[in-house]
């Protein structure tokens, strides 16, 4: 690459986004035009800051990752998007993937692997990382022997399941509506709507299947020494 490739960074946790700044920043091919921390905000960003690519976290507050790669791609569809989030399970790389996303990548991946994954997408290429069971590519090809993603989790929207995370993690439906910008009541329709979808019946119900689907996640905050999911 000869000119400098202009990258949008996306992604709600500001220690994540500086770090991922110091990173790219020493690539002299990659100038970091912005940082934005919501989906919404991107999406405002990029018709003034044309980046070639944006790297996306896909659990944000309003509008999230996978709303903001469908808006992104439909309004500017020259734009790149990469995918970085811990997210692992074939749901997500697949609905990420319908939505227009030109490359999935782990949140565990090494600094090499992310510049390799950067530089496959900003040259036209889709990049998946190796950590992606060869099982989810087959199943999302059509390749499985379902063709396609039929059971009950495969029904449960992009919100719901990111209410249902933020259920499995203890937090009120307030503070849920609140960190989505949601009313209450849309709160409340998305748990009724997750309980009737996967046959559960209380909040540890939801806990437990969170947990089986690998929604939670242990993460050290470096402010007191603990791990939360």
């Amino acid at each position: 690459m000869n000119e400098k490739r202009r990258i949008l960074i996306v992604e709600d946790h500001t220690l994540l986004r500086v770090g991922l700044r110091a990173l790219l920043t020493q690539d002299p091919d990659i100038e970091v035009c912005g940082e934005s921390g919501n989906g919404r905000d991107a999406i405002r960003s990029i018709s003034t800051l044309m980046p070639h690519l944006v790297l996306m976290d896909l659990t944000m507050p309003g509008i999230d990752g996978i709303e903001a790669i469908t808006e992104i791609k439909r309004r500017f569809p020259q734009v790149r998007i990469l995918v970085l989030t811990l997210h692992r399970t074939e749901e997500y790389i697949h609905e990420s993937l319908k939505a227009g996303a030109d490359g999935y990548i782990l949140k565990d991946a090494t600094h090499d692997e992310l510049r390799v994954a950067i530089r496959s997408v900003l040259n036209g290429k889709t990049y998946l990382s190796p950590d992606i069971s060869s099982k989810v590519l087959t199943v999302f090809l059509g390749g499985g022997k379902n063709g396609g993603f039929t059971s009950p989790w495969a029904t449960v929207t992009h919100r719901e399941r990111e209410v249902l995370k933020l259920v499995a993690e203890g937090h009120s439906n307030k503070f849920i509506a609140d960190y989505l910008c949601l009313s209450v009541k849309t709160v409340e329709k998305h748990r009724s709507n997750l309980m009737r979808k996967l046959d559960l019946h209380n909040a540890s119900g939801l806990t437990a299947f969170a947990i089986e689907k690998g929604l939670l996640h242990t993460h050290f905050d470096p402010a007191d020494g603990t791990r939360t999911a």
